[in-house]
């Protein structure tokens, strides 16, 4: 049952709901955990661009006198990733009936910002903690991902695969199941989002810290994936394709 969900995930059949979609999610789980990687390993100490949780928790730390904690970096990061929810719920209700081209402006904006970055860290931009570069790259990978969050996790409607929040999707994976007493329903797919952004951080990890430029390859990954993802929605939501409305 697992592998046949995960298949179904990752090559949906012809009469899918979400035709597409699924697979493009998995993608850009993957990128969140690359993204993690790179804030919290290169651009910290100790901060998520994606996981706001995290960054809350470190708020409360720093704030009880946590001495490894900047407490100005995580409110840079809870605010810029604010502000990207914010625009990203401005542009999801622009493209409320078509979730194609939400997801594929999404995707641009948000390799738009992290080229951006990239950017920065190709001409030498000082990462170093305090500096005014350090902060805006912050900020501008931020601003993506609370663009992805609030168009995906909040608009898509694909469950399971909000591609940044793991907890519930770690909860229904054991409470859902036959031993949890449910009927254990996508256990495959679950399975993919917790993998996809496992390998995500793994690969990012790598490169930040075993390759002398790991930074600017982790993040020109993420620019290309991106690109990737929404020139193939793009293509796939030509004429009239069932799934680019919301399931009601």
């Amino acid at each position: 049952m697992v592998i046949k969900d995960a298949a179904r995930t990752l090559v949906p059949g012809r009469g899918d709901p979400h035709g597409p979609l699924p697979p493009l999610l998995i993608v850009l789980t993957f990128v969140t955990g690359l993204v993690d990687a790179v804030s919290f390993l290169k651009l910290g100490p100790n901060v998520f661009v994606a996981n706001m949780t995290g960054n809350i928790v470190f708020l409360g730390f720093a704030l009880a006198g946590a001495t490894n904690i900047s407490l100005l970096t995580s409110v840079v990061a809870v605010l810029a990733f604010l502000l990207g929810a914010l625009g990203g719920g401005r542009l999801a209700n622009r493209f409320v009936e078509h979730r194609g081209r939400m997801l594929a402006a999404a995707s641009v904006i948000e390799a738009a910002l992290v080229a951006i970055s990239l950017g920065m860290v190709g001409f030498g931009a000082d990462r170093s903690t305090g500096g005014t570069a350090h902060y805006v790259l912050i900020a501008l990978l931020a601003l993506a991902m609370g663009v992805q969050n609030a168009t995906v996790a909040r608009r898509m409607g694909v469950a399971d695969l909000t591609t940044s929040v793991l907890t519930l999707t770690l909860t229904g994976l054991a409470a859902d199941s036959r031993l949890g007493g449910g009927e254990g329903p996508r256990p495959g797919r679950r399975l993919l989002a917790v993998g996809s952004m496992f390998a995500g951080a793994l690969v990012g990890g790598l490169l930040v810290l075993k390759v002398s430029v790991g930074i600017a390859i982790a993040l020109a990954l993420v620019v290309g994936l991106l690109l990737l993802t929404a020139l193939i929605v793009l293509y796939l939501s030509r004429g009239a394709a069932p799934w680019v409305r919301r399931p009601s």
